[in-house]
């Protein structure tokens, strides 16, 4: 029979976790909403490669800023975090719905290619998206942090593969409301941001008053004694510095798991950005039936991928999330091939199934690599583990981004699919690299 404080705490353990689930979901309504305004946006003078630009600048800083904020949040409330930087990117989020009226100081524009007015804008638009990149690497790194300290050893893959659902979740979120409802409805690209705006900062507001940092925020005993860490003297911080470049900076599993993550994020982010463009260009479907197969790859494919992946680590391969990574990566590969080929002129049905099936064994990677360097640097360095895997998966913005925008407008999409497809085969082979690596590295300190 459980006892009150094992009910308390069963209770925390899921509200912590659909918390930072939602939380998280936000952050994707305030960064992916650009992928659906694009095609709005080249209307008004922005073109594929200032598009892939604004990708690939805001990427390579989310990568460095989820480095920094996670060794801020590693010795700080993973909570103050996270709500701060959801309502910063709210607010950005609205700025930029207003970038053309601030661009031209106050007139609402008729903005023309190759006019003073349309590099204003663009340069408006690049500066703002640039900043909410930044503010958008506050989102991961406290739930990094949380979940390891509510959840013990052997729930940790299983639970954090269903938050991961937050991924699929808000980018699913963002298809709907935009895809199906605010484009098709209004063809605004400004309402693209500012709707997305201001349900995260009312979420913002939420979040800060919901979450909780770990279980002694409200009484309850550390779980498998894990206990938050909130730096406070020289001595302390110097401390803690040693073990980052022990159990982070000088561990290769590390760095073999981050060159995984620039190929894993290389193929999530062909889906996730230039998706819609994509299948309406190459696949010759309408707005409405790319989002379809977008919201399938992420709700479908990528949700039921993740459960299956964590499920596979913890029952299969006894928590070695690595391992799972391997297979999953083998079936990216295989789908990508095999949509690749579908031409446009097949059924609909015959486009959807690969391409759901790409992001069931995507999100496999996409869960666990950062499962993964939590087991290999321990829960104590988590998100600062976790900022390494976010700075290289983010340099793929360079390829995913601009090199895109460039490939597709000089040599068609076949260059694109091929790069995902060597991409898939790349990120299996580099993680095969620690196929022997212990489930989880013990902390050590002298």
């Amino acid at each position: 029979m459980k006892t009150k404080t094992s009910r308390s705490l069963c209770f925390w353990q899921w509200e912590t976790l659909l918390v930072t689930m939602g939380g998280y979901a936000l952050y994707y309504i305030v960064r992916k909403n650009l992928s659906f305004a694009m095609p709005l946006l080249g209307e008004i003078g922005v073109s594929k490669v200032q598009l892939g630009a604004f990708l690939t600048a805001g990427g390579l800083l989310y990568g460095l800023a989820r480095f920094t904020n996670g060794v801020l949040t590693d010795r700080s409330s993973a909570r103050k975090v996270m709500s701060f930087g959801l309502f910063v990117c709210g607010v950005l989020n609205a700025v930029f719905g207003l970038s053309d009226i601030l661009a031209t100081g106050g007139a609402a524009p008729a903005v023309a290619k190759g006019t003073a007015a349309a590099a204003g804008l663009v340069w408006t638009m690049g500066i703002v998206w640039i900043l909410n990149s930044y503010f958008q690497g506050m989102g991961v790194g406290p739930c990094v942090k949380t979940l390891p300290l509510w959840f013990p050893a052997d729930q940790l893959a299983t639970k954090q593969s269903i938050w991961n659902l937050s991924h699929s979740i808000g980018a699913g979120g963002v298809f709907a409301l935009l895809g199906w409802w605010i484009i098709p409805q209004y063809q605004s690209w400004r309402l693209c941001f500012l709707v997305p705006a201001g349900i995260a900062i009312a979420g913002a507001v939420g979040l800060f008053f919901a979450m909780k940092d770990s279980p002694e925020d409200v009484g309850l005993p550390a779980v498998s004694g894990r206990k938050a860490q909130v730096v406070r003297t020289k001595e302390e911080s110097a401390a803690y510095k040693k073990f980052i470049r022990d159990h982070v900076l000088r561990n290769p599993c590390i760095w073999i798991l981050a060159i995984s993550n620039f190929f894993m994020n290389m193929v999530r982010f062909a889906a996730l950005d230039w998706g819609p463009t994509l299948l309406v260009e190459s696949k010759g479907l309408t707005l409405a039936a790319a989002t379809t197969l977008c919201f399938t790859f992420e709700i479908v494919g990528g949700n039921l991928g993740m459960i299956a992946a964590g499920w596979a680590s913890d029952r299969l391969f006894a928590s070695r999330t690595h391992r799972t990574c391997v297979v999953c990566f083998v079936g990216v590969a295989l789908a990508a091939a095999a949509f690749w080929v579908v031409p446009a002129s097949a059924p609909f049905a015959a486009k959807l199934l690969p391409f759901a099936l790409i992001g069931f064994f995507i999100y496999g990677p996409q869960a666990l690599l950062g499962i993964a360097s939590t087991q290999q640097a321990t829960p104590k360095a988590a998100a600062s583990a976790n900022g390494v895997l976010g700075i290289c998966g983010y340099l793929s913005t360079i390829v995913s981004g601009i090199g895109f925008g460039l490939m597709a407008q000089r040599w068609g999409w076949s260059s694109v699919y091929a790069t995902i497809l060597a991409a898939a085969v790349a990120g299996g082979v580099v993680v095969l690299m620690m196929w022997n690596a212990p489930a989880e590295r013990r902390e050590t300190e002298e």
